[in-house]
């Protein structure tokens, strides 16, 4: 048996880095184990001329397609979008786009402003100091003056808009509608260390240069540091529990599938809006037969993607292609309710470069629109260097129905069963991406693009995994309390996307990792005065 630790995390994602970082300066014993391994910079596929070609084998988004050994299977069978993510030191950053918005402060109120869903227990104007803090760590590049935010300062200049960001910019003040350069996890100067972006391509399939701001460049070499302890290739079975209810440690396999038993006063659950449901419902006990912390039955329902709805077409001139960061504007147009749309809430439009030479001619392939034969590179040489796409990221609205269980007969490596994914389109969902498809094609048809086509939900576009553990003050209604702490299990927290109330219509990492030092900052407070499970 390992040596007691007085912390222990379960996942070094975004929120398992953010939260291990803010807790060393406790000087506790603090040990995060990590079911994947560290991916070296020489590793990552933008390093050779087959990049794109690895995107379809070892670095593909979908676990299920990328099937390495540190990865765990998918049930998808039922569901029109499909779960991606990424295991390894870093989780997910790895492979995101660093496109790094914040919540908005009407995200935290929509069953108030709305009447839709439930307010979070916490608000925007409390975790602006944590945005704050997470914007310097991480460090992000962007302009200050956004009018669809509250003011913030930035450390970095915003990434250049290129070519395409001109053109989109030019459209959309055709349309009078709103545009700003994105919030950007990506160096655009030296910064911590670390080298500024050169544009070396698509920012998915890892970042050679170190300029993207995935958690094994920022948070970990400092937690490292200040002496918290990182166990790769640790793959958590379940979380034990004592007669007196308290979480004890929890069970993993090495390597080599050896069982193991770690030891630990605390543990903070961090593994994604997919595998922490998927370990909490797998912790069964005498104590908690459902799960453990499952007591409200909320474990794994009310699961939140953000369904995509991508659209695009092809411009005269050639432009970006795929040189540099993948996005660098977005547009809070149609963010906040107007009920005269048909819906309510709303979605983010973002404003990106085109893909790489093979994906391109794969995918219009696919579509028919380019076709074999004699006329296949004449067709190809209009469309190459020339596509422009929007993505409306749409707010999805939780529904107990969506949710994960754990399937009876797909297991991983180590006999784990596998999450199983239901899950389907709400009605405001359905009408929203609609809305933003046809406000996409307006703005394509203002940027005087051709051959538009749209995919209305991309398929491989889970990577926002929200919901399934939500927090809340009433313990029926909810599964952790307004700072992170299992209702049930007075020594267990939750700090990744899971705890989410609502999704809100942006990517999530930015809000992920300042709740994530919101919920440290507690701990530390509540340690200082000796409140912290009572």
């Amino acid at each position: 048996m390992h040596e007691k630790v007085d912390v222990l995390i379960i996942g070094s994602g975004a929120s398992g880095a953010a939260v291990a970082w803010s807790l060393a300066d406790t000087k506790m014993r603090i040990l995060c184990l990590e079911q994947g391994d560290w991916v070296k910079p020489t590793d990552y596929p933008t390093n050779g001329r087959d990049w794109e070609a690895r995107l379809f084998g070892d670095f593909a988004i979908n676990p299920n397609r990328r099937a390495r050994e540190t990865d765990y299977p998918i049930n998808n069978g039922t569901s029109p979008i499909q779960v991606v993510n990424f295991n390894g030191v870093g989780g997910s950053t790895i492979m995101y786009t660093a496109h790094y918005p914040r919540l908005h402060p009407s995200d935290f109120r929509v069953k108030t402003l709305d009447g839709v869903a439930d307010d979070w227990p916490v608000d925007y104007a409390t975790l602006e100091p944590f945005f704050a803090e997470n914007d310097r760590v991480t460090g992000v590049a962007g302009l200050e003056g956004d009018p669809a935010y509250p003011h913030h300062a930035l450390p970095m200049p915003p990434l250049p808009l290129g070519k395409t960001g001109k053109c989109f910019g030019e459209a959309m003040n055709k349309l009078g509608w709103h545009w700003w350069p994105s919030d950007s996890a990506i160096a655009t100067t030296e910064y911590d260390g670390r080298a500024p972006c050169i544009n070396l391509g698509h920012c998915t399939p890892g970042c050679a240069q170190g300029a993207k701001a995935s958690t094994d460049v920022t948070y970990w070499p400092h937690a490292i540091r200040a002496g918290v302890q990182l166990r790769t290739r640790a793959r958590v079975r379940e979380i034990t529990v004592g007669p007196d209810g308290l979480a004890t440690g929890a069970i993993y396999y090495d390597a080599e599938g050896k069982e193991h038993f770690q030891p630990a006063e605390m543990v903070i659950v961090a593994c994604n809006g997919i595998g922490t449901p998927r370990l909490l419902l797998n912790s069964v006990s005498a104590r908690f037969p459902n799960g453990i912390g499952n007591s409200s039955g909320l474990v794994g329902r009310n699961l939140m993607f953000h369904p995509f709805a991508h659209t695009y077409g092809y411009v005269d001139e050639p432009i970006d292609g795929n040189t540099g960061a993948q996005l660098s504007l977005w547009s809070q147009e149609f963010y906040e309710t107007d009920r005269s749309r048909g819906f309510v809430r709303g979605y983010t439009l973002q404003l990106h470069r085109g893909a790489g030479m093979i994906v391109d001619a794969i995918a219009n392939t696919a579509r028919g629109f380019l076709p074999w034969g004699e006329a296949h590179h004449d067709v190809y040489r209009t469309i190459f260097n020339r596509k422009l796409g929007l993505s409306a990221i749409c707010e999805d609205l939780p529904e107990e129905h969506n949710r994960v269980t754990l399937d009876p007969v797909l297991k991983d490596s180590n006999g784990i069963p596998a999450p199983k994914i239901e899950y389907t389109l709400g009605e405001n969902t359905k009408k929203m991406m609609a809305h933003g498809v046809a406000r996409s094609k307006e703005i394509l048809e203002a940027a005087g693009a051709k051959n538009v086509g749209s995919d209305a939900p991309m398929l491989n576009a889970g990577w926002h995994l929200m919901g399934t553990a939500r927090m809340g003050t009433d313990p029926e209604r909810s599964v952790v309390n307004e700072w992170g702490r299992s209702h049930d299990v007075k020594n267990m927290f939750i700090v990744d996307g899971s705890i989410w109330v609502t999704s809100g219509g942006v990517n999530p990492t930015s809000t992920i990792q300042a709740l994530a030092l919101y919920i440290a900052d507690n701990i530390k407070r509540r340690l200082a005065d000796a409140t912290l499970f009572d």
